[in-house]
């Protein structure tokens, strides 16, 4: 079999760090990982063509090579991911789907000529495929009844990405969370009980990619890292010899909740380990609507008091928020701000709140009778949208406060003296030489550009960038890759806001930025 396998491309998204991108003379942020471990899956007499169509794009010469395309997608990446199943069908080749998105919607890859649904996770569903294709079969939807085990999964090819295009690599230790977040789908697509990789296998994926050649930043994409705290631990502690043997070749990113902050081990085994960055979950400072969503492990302690923690142990944080909960009250989005404010977190993700498709939201507010069809975040793809259920305050009133957030959070004065003040507040990690890191060739590059557009282009911000910029020199210089990154990240939000608001002013029918939200009653109650 001749096997294409496309990634389709991203729209603009908050995490798709556009003009970041171009300034740095990259193409995307990580590498899709769920796809390249599918490639692994297949037979080795199988000729294979991979395009990351986010990096490079698939010729007509390989469309008429193959004899099937295999995609794999999310939801913000829809519009492409249907549009090539339909250029599949139109050129007579069979094709087959996966990943996320169509494993929770699987309509819409049906009803664009898709053959194959390979669905659930690819260890049980990728074997029952390639079963399919052996006897010739035609067409089927291959489905999971248990999870795998994940000790079993094979080494992603990362030998067929174009490594150089990329901000950062990516790898995998654990699937799940054991949480019980009512609006989150990961307990849907990989359940409540965290299944991990043994160590030897995530350093030998480390080991394939040190022997490629990369150096830098690796993302680990787990939903939740720290969902087994005792096999998390086991893999640090065999990560870090492996790294001080190797000088420290990578620094790492990773999600996890909030909780992390009561682990003192836990922290100290990240940042030897060399973390240098963590996304968390925070939601909301409203207890209230924490405990509404079930996100109960935000309740147990202060949240500014663990974001302290967190920095203290050498971490910047990234973090999400959203806005739109069952009984919020008024001002949610000032107050979500002002948390903001005294953490100081540079990129808060905000965005307001979607039902998604099998989750206990989706299954509460359906029973309710309060699910919007053909509305919201599963049109988009993005956290800009308004709700796509019917909600208990406002929907006017609520994107009001969801476009003030961003407008003021992403004003560019604010969004660097956020970066500024968030470099102050990390411990630094004796382990690592610098955090962010950028190869010489694009590092270079760039510094450039961002010392001719903040440092001069943009005035009302140019004494500030030169004042900051000269403070981290004098006194946390090893934190200078972090704040330029992060600095350079501005570019990209700036023009998200302003895509925000576009999106926001089409959705409501007016800008609520300069006309007065109109007196609307709230359609429910609790």
């Amino acid at each position: 079999m001749k096997v294409l396998l496309l990634y389709p491309r991203f729209p603009k998204t908050f995490w798709s760090y556009d003009e970041f991108m171009k300034i740095a003379g990259l193409k995307a942020f990580i590498p899709p990982l769920g796809i390249l471990t599918v490639a692994a899956m297949l037979p080795t007499d199988w000729e294979v063509r991979f395009y990351d169509r986010n990096v490079n794009q698939e010729t007509d010469a390989d469309w008429q090579w193959c004899d099937i395309v295999i995609l794999s997608a999310m939801l913000a990446q829809k519009e492409d991911f249907l549009a090539q199943i339909h250029k599949a069908a139109q050129l007579g080749k069979k094709v087959a789907v996966g990943g996320p998105y169509p494993t929770s919607v699987p309509e819409p890859a049906q009803k664009a000529g898709a053959n194959y649904l390979i669905l659930d996770e690819g260890e049980i569903t990728v074997p029952q495929f390639l079963e399919a294709i052996a006897k010739g079969e035609e067409q089927g939807t291959f489905r999971a009844l248990e999870k795998p085990d994940v000790t079993q999964s094979p080494i992603p090819r990362f030998d067929l990405l174009k490594r150089d295009d990329y901000l950062m690599m990516a790898i995998q230790f654990s699937r799940g969370c054991p949480f019980e977040c009512e609006f989150c789908d990961i307990i849907n697509l990989y359940g409540r009980k965290p299944r991990t990789k043994e160590p030897s296998q995530t350093l030998a994926e480390l080991q394939t990619l040190y022997d490629l050649g990369w150096r830098g930043s690796l993302f680990v994409v787990d939903d939740n890292f720290i969902g087994n705290k005792r096999n998390v631990k086991r893999l640090l502690q065999e990560l870090i010899p492996w790294m001080q043997e190797r000088n420290y070749p990578f620094t790492f990113l990773t999600e996890a909740s909030v909780n992390l902050a009561e682990d003192t081990e836990l922290l100290e085994l990240m940042a030897k380990a060399g973390f240098y960055a963590v996304f968390l979950g925070i939601e909301t400072p409203d207890q209230d609507s924490l405990q509404v969503t079930r996100k109960f492990q935000n309740t147990r302690n202060p949240l500014l008091e663990a974001c302290r923690t967190i920095n203290q142990a050498g971490l910047l944080i990234y973090a999400g928020f959203i806005i739109g909960f069952d009984g919020e009250k008024t001002g949610a989005g000032e107050r979500i701000q002002a948390f903001i404010e005294e953490t100081s977190i540079p990129q808060p993700m905000l965005g307001i709140l979607q039902a998604l498709p099998n989750t206990a939201l989706w299954e509460r507010l359906k029973r309710e009778e309060r699910l919007l069809e053909g509305f919201g975040g599963l049109e988009t793809g993005d956290q800009n949208s308004l709700m796509n259920f019917v909600p208990t305050r406002p929907m006017a009133e609520v994107a009001k406060e969801y476009l003030e957030a961003i407008w003021r959070m992403y004003e560019p004065k604010n969004y660097l003296r956020r970066c500024f003040e968030q470099c102050l507040k990390i411990t630094p990690n004796p382990q690592l030489q610098q955090t962010m890191y950028f190869p010489p060739g694009k590092g270079l590059r760039l510094l450039a550009h961002l010392l001719w557009r903040q440092g001069w282009q943009r005035q009302e911000i140019r004494g500030q960038f030169w004042q900051q910029l000269w403070t981290i020199l004098r006194t946390k210089p090893q934190f200078l890759n972090m704040y330029l990154g992060l600095c350079a990240a501005g570019e990209h939000f700036w023009e998200y806001r302003l895509l925000a608001r576009e999106r926001i002013t089409e959705q409501l029918g007016f800008d609520p930025l300069v006309t007065p939200t109109p007196v609307e009653k709230p359609l429910v109650t609790i």
